[in-house]
């Protein structure tokens, strides 16, 4: 399916609306789900600032759940459509579309969503993008099913040629596959020039198997922001500088390096049950006219703040409480997914 016509957008590019699926009682979410849902009508609030969002929920009692929930936050709702479809959970960085353009022409790439190599049972969540397409959520999209594993967190384009992912995720997907056979299979399904797979660089409590948006995000102007960890006695702290030494050596498709701005790193934090859990400032999503930060009450919330104001200066940094969302071993980024300007009929 290599065509050079069809091109990913870089996250920063304009967008139609943010896609989410609400939690409910039947998701992994039921332990704390009052907390969670508090963040997601944080999520709404703020991304109804800037632009339209997309609410996936499973059934009309959840439809209304969320309606009234979103009005009595002050939620602009005449910016947020409820679509009602089938999931198992809300991780729709990883079971939603990853959308491509042609012009005004677009293709939603369904990958096989496996539950993450197969750890977490994922049927309806596969078949997520096809019955959104079939729901007309989107306009002048075709829908393209991939036999290919792959969740959209586990990748990032930074809109001028350059593909990046890790090396461990990716070869979890498909152990048969060297890294020559991967790089060139990214390369033709997304029409890059080249593909970088970070071979350094693992959170404790990420049982994605490292995907990129908790470890090193592409920003504007030949950017990288990264997770670092200043504590040389944290268990992290080797594989996370091997990692920068990795961005440091990167160039572009041009031979240029990339300027590299390092996130702080939060205290530990850990669930009840004592498992340390991924509190990544590099999960953060991209909007028109912001970026929404997950904060962990942390801090050094204040510092990742500053750095991304320095990544993406045009835009406003808004933080959104995530302490909720590692519980469940993702954050920000993980529950939402962009889609770009012109996809959805957001009149």
């Amino acid at each position: 399916m290599n065509d050079a016509a069809w091109q990913l957008p870089a996250e920063w590019e304009s967008q139609s609306a943010v896609l989410i699926a609400w939690p409910h009682a039947g998701t992994d979410w039921a332990a704390n789900l009052a907390d969670v849902e508090s963040t997601y009508v944080a999520l709404a609030a703020a991304v109804t600032r800037f632009q339209h969002l997309v609410v996936v929920v499973a059934d009309d009692a959840l439809r209304e759940h969320v309606r009234v929930r979103l009005a009595s936050a002050g939620v602009n709702l005449a910016r947020v459509r409820l679509v009602l479809t089938e999931y198992d959970d809300t991780w729709l960085r990883d079971s939603g579309p990853i959308t491509q353009r042609d012009g005004d022409r677009f293709r939603l790439l369904d990958f096989r969503f496996t539950g993450w190599g197969g750890k977490f049972g994922a049927s309806r969540d596969d078949l997520l993008i096809g019955a959104l397409h079939a729901n007309s959520v989107f306009r002048n999209a075709e829908h393209e099913r991939i036999d290919f594993a792959l969740e959209g967190g586990a990748i990032e384009v930074d809109g001028n040629g350059t593909l990046m992912s890790t090396l461990i995720c990716l070869h979890q997907r498909h152990p048969a596959m060297d890294e020559a056979g991967l790089c060139e299979a990214l390369g033709k399904i997304f029409s890059v020039a080249q593909v970088v797979l970070l071979k350094s660089g693992e959170l404790q409590g990420d049982d994605t198997d490292a995907h990129i948006d908790t470890l090193a995000r592409f920003a504007p102007d030949r950017t990288i922001v990264f997770q670092a960890c200043d504590d040389t006695t944290d268990p992290h702290y080797a594989s996370l500088t091997a990692m920068s030494d990795e961005l440091a050596a990167m160039r572009d498709v041009d031979g240029h390096p990339y300027r590299l701005l390092a996130l702080p790193w939060a205290q530990p934090i850990h669930a009840a049950d004592g498992r340390r859990l991924a509190a990544s400032y590099a999960n953060f999503l991209i909007i028109n006219g912001a970026v929404l930060m997950p904060a962990y009450g942390d801090r050094a919330d204040a510092d990742a703040l500053r750095v991304l104001a320095r990544a993406f200066p045009d835009r406003e940094i808004v933080a959104v409480p995530a302490r909720s969302l590692i519980e469940q071993n993702g954050s920000l980024h993980c529950i939402t997914m962009q889609l770009p300007e012109g996809v959805v009929d957001v009149a």
